[in-house]
């Protein structure tokens, strides 16, 4: 069909446009109702101020009618993201920063006469080695009335962040409990008493909350909310979400390489090994290191010029990792939270509203050193089950296999009964060469293990 086209699973809440997909290319149409706040978004200035900022994603207009839609009034192709990412993959200073964006962009449309509609850290993805913001239509012009996206905020961004700094604790995947934000009642409820103590907290959360309560069944009428209040409140917010923190905490991952340098020349063995590799394979351009720790091999990927995802379970080491991307100003490099033995899920409205971890990757590469004995005797995962696992995400995976007799397994193994029968190299390239050929296969110098790269049928 001429007009053939799917509209994306997420994009169906907002009646001012939406995004679609049409011969592999993906686009925003502005629907007709939305022609006069999008016209004054564009005529004001304030989408050129945000994109020349680095705040908003830019866009390619379109004059032309690409749905067939009735209500069709322009259409926008914005520039690329290589992945989508979701707040409960993100580590606490993320989280921090994309509220804070959130509310830059909130001041710097009041600028231009403007007020953002919407505070979901969904409308934030990474790009070009930083946070920004992507939902062209949630600008409209401000009317004098209370930010309808207050509330939106302060479950989306606030009190996630407020759970987080109080408890001392990384807790991103209360988000993934609650996606479309933790209720007021509840984020009260889980904030100790002494926070009623800061004055921001108490008046963004606690009276927040006491009020939408009060107002639940009941009709408010409108209130004038001038321009200087809304500074007042923006300024509020960012007072309260600047001071916010988690601490340094260390885990049992945290020293991981410098552990491993002071294994002989173990590191730079294997650095050199897969140096070769990549020098061998020249159409890779955008990677998954997984396991990344704090990324010292996403490094080594990013130096090619290889977009890379640094994916780890552990938050801290990815807030680390996420926290020296931001001062050294790599671009190449994407830190998220995963666990592999349960990577984010398909969720929302038919299970298609946010894809599964697996169904958003597609890799020309993936690296998993020193990882899969923790899947297979941490995690009890067959061999089998994890080569199906790693074959549905890349064409090439370089992968290191872990012997019985590693110093590390037999540490893990003192505390367990040994019931891997199968854990050995035989079986291990059995499972994998059901769905790749063994390019390359290389000791590393000094240790027992074996590096691999493999190449999917």
């Amino acid at each position: 069909m001429l007009n053939s086209f799917t509209q994306h699973s997420s994009s169906y809440r907002d009646p001012s446009g939406f995004i679609f997909e049409k011969d592999g290319t993906l686009y925003r149409q502005v629907n007709i109702s939305f022609k006069e706040n999008f016209d004054f978004f564009i005529e004001s200035g304030c989408y050129r101020q945000l994109t020349e900022k680095g705040l908003l994603i830019r866009h390619e207009q379109i004059n032309e009618n690409l749905t067939g839609e009735d209500n069709y009034y322009t259409t926008l192709k914005p520039e690329k993201i290589s992945l989508i990412s979701y707040p409960y993959e993100w580590s606490f200073d993320m989280l921090k920063d994309a509220a804070l964006l959130t509310l830059r962009l909130a001041r710097e449309a009041m600028d231009y006469g403007m007020v953002l509609k919407d505070a979901t850290p969904y409308n934030i993805q990474w790009h070009q080695g930083k946070l920004i913001f992507i939902d062209t239509l949630s600008f409209e012009k401000f009317n004098e009335e209370p930010w309808i996206a207050y509330r939106q905020f302060c479950e989306n961004f606030l009190g996630p962040l407020l759970i987080m700094h109080y408890s001392k604790m990384s807790l991103s995947q209360l988000q993934l409990a609650w996606p479309d934000g933790i209720p007021l009642t509840i984020i009260k409820s889980l904030l100790p008493k002494r926070s009623r103590f800061s004055f921001h907290t108490y008046l963004h959360i606690h009276l927040h909350a006491k009020v939408s309560a009060s107002r639940k069944n009941s009709r408010v009428a409108r209130q004038q909310f001038s321009k200087q209040k809304m500074l007042n409140l923006i300024s509020s917010l960012e007072i309260l979400v600047n001071k916010l923190k988690i601490p340094v905490r260390q885990t049992s991952w945290s020293g991981y390489y410098e552990e491993a340098s002071q294994r002989k020349d173990y590191l730079e063995q294997k650095k050199k090994i897969i140096h070769e590799w990549l020098n061998e394979i020249d159409d890779v351009k955008i990677a998954a290191d997984l396991g990344a720790n704090e990324g010292e091999f996403s490094q080594l990927l990013s130096s090619k010029n290889v977009q890379t995802v640094a994916a780890d379970f552990d938050p801290y080491c990815i807030n680390r990792l996420y926290l020296s991307i931001k001062k050294s100003g790599e671009k190449n490099i994407q830190p998220i939270i995963l666990d592999l033995s349960m990577p984010s899920p398909a969720i929302g409205v038919n299970n298609e509203e946010r894809n599964s971890f697996l169904n958003r990757t597609h890799m020309d590469l993936v690296l998993a050193l020193a990882l899969v004995h923790h899947l297979a005797i941490g995690k009890n995962i067959p061999l089998k089950l994890a080569a199906s696992f790693f074959q549905q995400m890349s064409k090439y995976l370089i992968i290191e296999f872990v012997p019985k007799a590693d110093e590390k397994i037999q540490l893990m193994l003192s505390g367990k009964k040994d019931i891997y029968e199968e854990y050995d190299e035989k079986h291990f390239e059995q499972a994998f060469e059901k769905y790749y050929t063994i390019r390359n296969k290389q000791l590393i110098e000094g240790s027992l293990r074996v590096l691999y790269l493999l190449v999917k049928l």
